[in-house]
């Protein structure tokens, strides 16, 4: 009996369904991943995402991931400010957390702090630890502070609040040669790398702080330059301005007045709502001058 030949295994082919399959799961794994990272990112970042009291306490607690704590601080602002007297009672229990927070030496919890004991204007201790923040070295925090304080009928943080109004200046944090990266405007936010200052083989970052448009850089890309140099100018962002003339309608001085009014012309870089904001509050500043002659 002859026996059967054995194809040599080079030779052996799975069958052309088989095939086709295995390509189609590839594929299938591959989309889902394309649809599925960028949720779960978007889960792990997005701030509106409900959390429940045991969630709230342990993000509070993470001091390793300053992220999950901002999320936490982030919903109980939402509480807070609730129509339901019973939620927004439920968030008193952190407020001592609250107050721990704005002392953090991680600045993203100092600022989102700032803003969220803005958002009770009843609790003394908020009021109180809100003062410091005024001469924070981050002007984001600076700004989140003054801005919290008016809901306290405080003015203290005014100079700041006007100043928000004016272009924001980098400063280099070291000597060496300046490579600039964006040009003038290139809109920014918080984070936004600019450039580096170079030297020799070190590479040090230069990020912006805070929200606007580069108005214009002051030295020359290659240019050396010093420590405590100013680098350049950033135009207040919409957002920024809008906050504080509204802030400026409540607390503003006669002499804010030429700040305010340069929006009130009208910019093509602010939208129409900053220009009837800077109105509004133009007129406030002056009813109260006026009042205060009587």
């Amino acid at each position: 009996m002859s026996s059967i030949p054995q194809l040599p295994a080079t030779e052996i082919r799975a069958p052309a369904g088989a095939v086709r399959r295995r390509w189609l799961y590839l594929i299938l794994i591959v989309t889902l991943l394309f649809v599925l990272m960028p949720f779960l990112f978007w889960q792990a970042t997005w701030f509106g995402r409900p959390l429940t009291d045991a969630q709230i306490e342990k993000n509070l607690a993470d001091t390793e991931h300053p992220r999950k704590a901002q999320h936490a601080l982030s919903q109980i602002a939402d509480r807070m400010v609730s129509r339901d007297p019973s939620v927004r009672a439920s968030a008193r229990r952190w407020y001592p957390q609250v107050i721990a927070l704005s002392a953090s030496p991680i600045e993203e919890l100092r600022l989102t702090a700032a803003w969220v004991m803005g958002q009770d204007n009843s609790v003394a201790e908020f009021h109180q630890a809100l003062l410091p923040l005024l001469a924070d070295p981050h002007p984001m925090v600076r700004r989140n502070a003054a801005l919290a304080l008016v809901r306290f009928g405080d003015a203290a943080g005014r100079l700041v609040i006007l100043s928000m109004l004016e272009p924001y200046t980098v400063i280099a944090p070291q000597g060496g040669t300046l490579a600039q990266r964006l040009k003038a405007g290139d809109v920014l936010n918080p984070g936004t790398l600019l450039g580096r200052i170079e030297q020799g083989d070190k590479k040090i970052e230069i990020r912006s702080q805070v929200p606007g448009t580069l108005d214009r850089w002051l030295p020359a890309d290659g240019a050396n330059v010093s420590r405590g140099d100013a680098l350049m100018l950033i135009s207040p962002s919409s957002e920024m301005a809008w906050e504080a003339l509204r802030a400026l309608y409540l607390i503003g001085q006669p002499e804010d007045l030429p700040a305010i009014e340069r929006y009130s012309r009208g910019s093509a870089r602010m939208p129409n709502s900053v220009r009837q904001q800077a109105e509004l509050t133009a007129r406030s500043i002056h009813s109260r001058q006026l009042e205060n002659r009587k």
